[in-house]
């Protein structure tokens, strides 16, 4: 194998959570799925869209379970398993509760990767996994087309402190914990029109732990927490708006921003994503008459690895802003608020 010229994302179609349905064709697929049937132990199941299935053990104690997986959004093979880990783990985190262990989920197209390579992948998923302080535990592999990888989560929390994306209240702030512009950068670096400090900008941004999900449940004022990832800011936050009943409001020039993101947009590099998720939820959006294209593209750019959505009450929102930037998320920001209204974005 000619170590100089082989590119992990050569032999994918996408990459990241990129690769994520669009959120009209995930609706649809699960239209006609049975419903989960009168179990009381189970808090949260597939009715809200939320980040994680949540089953009560006892009053004291819940199971959280998630999964997540794809394909190379970048080439080297370290890396890919750092960012592939650090987002499923996320989906545990967003729930409010602690992870306890991982299970990998690996499908390589044998012949085509060195086995050496694929090892980095694993030691790259389990050096995040050993960040969070889980082991991974287990997991299952197969010959696959294209490269993916990610795991199976498993973590555990209080009843009292599941936060779903359905809790959102009337006057909440919204507050966003990592900077926008993850899909842009990687469509840029696919075509090596990435510099090297950006995609360092990049890396870290997406192998950052959101492990204040975890702090932030146990505040009362903290309603609802979801985290971003393949369906852009809008589409988790009409999640968000939907599952609580109300209007979202996002203030775009308060967006978080990766340093070169509106650049690359307006150079072009944005994936198909981007306008897959537009054409599945724009309906539910209002922009401003002067947003421009590339603009509305950083408002649906698919996050790998993204942050988290906050609603709290807005009287606590400074506050529990300074506790994020304090606990190591530069990039936070107030960036909204809900309101009573048809559940809907409004741009301003």
């Amino acid at each position: 194998m000619d170590t100089q010229r082989f590119r992990l994302t050569h032999l994918a179609h996408g990459g990241g959570c990129g690769c994520k349905l669009a959120p009209s064709v995930l609706q649809q697929l699960l239209s006609e799925q049975p419903a989960a049937g009168p179990y009381r132990e189970l808090l949260v199941g597939t009715e809200t869209a939320d980040d994680a299935a949540v089953w009560q053990l006892d009053d004291d104690t819940c199971i959280i379970a998630t999964t997540d997986f794809f394909m190379p959004m970048v080439d080297d093979p370290r890396d890919f398993g750092r960012i592939a880990a650090t987002n499923a783990i996320s989906d545990v985190y967003a729930m409010g509760g602690r992870p306890i262990m991982a299970l990998a989920i690996l499908g390589m197209p044998l012949g085509k990767i060195a086995p050496e390579v694929v090892r980095e992948i694993l030691n790259g998923g389990a050096s995040i996994c050993a960040e969070a302080g889980i082991p991974v535990a287990g997991g299952h592999s197969i010959d696959c087309p294209e490269p993916l990888y990610g795991l199976a989560v498993i973590g555990t929390g209080r009843p009292s402190e599941i936060r779903r994306n359905n809790g959102a209240k009337a006057g909440d702030a919204l507050i966003l914990t990592k900077a926008l512009g993850v899909g842009i950068y990687s469509a840029a670096f696919k075509k090596d029109a990435l510099s090297t400090e950006a995609y360092a900008e990049m890396i870290a941004s997406v192998t950052l732990l959101n492990k204040i999900g975890t702090v932030l449940a146990r505040d009362p004022d903290v309603h609802a927490i979801t985290d971003v990832t393949g369906f852009g800011i809008l589409g988790h936050g009409l999640e968000m708006a939907r599952g609580s009943g109300l209007s979202l409001t996002v203030v775009r020039n308060d967006l978080p921003l990766l340093h070169d993101a509106s650049t690359l947009a307006q150079q072009g590099y944005i994936t198909g994503a981007s306008t897959r998720n537009w054409d599945s939820y724009g309906d539910s959006v209002i922009l401003p008459p002067d947003v421009d294209l590339w603009q509305r593209h950083l408002l649906t750019d698919p996050q790998t690895s993204g942050g988290l959505l906050i609603a709290c009450a807005a009287e606590r929102a400074k506050d529990i802003l300074q506790s994020i930037l304090d606990a190591g998320y530069p990039s936070a920001r107030v960036i909204g608020r809900a309101e009573n209204g048809p559940p809907s974005i409004k741009v301003v």
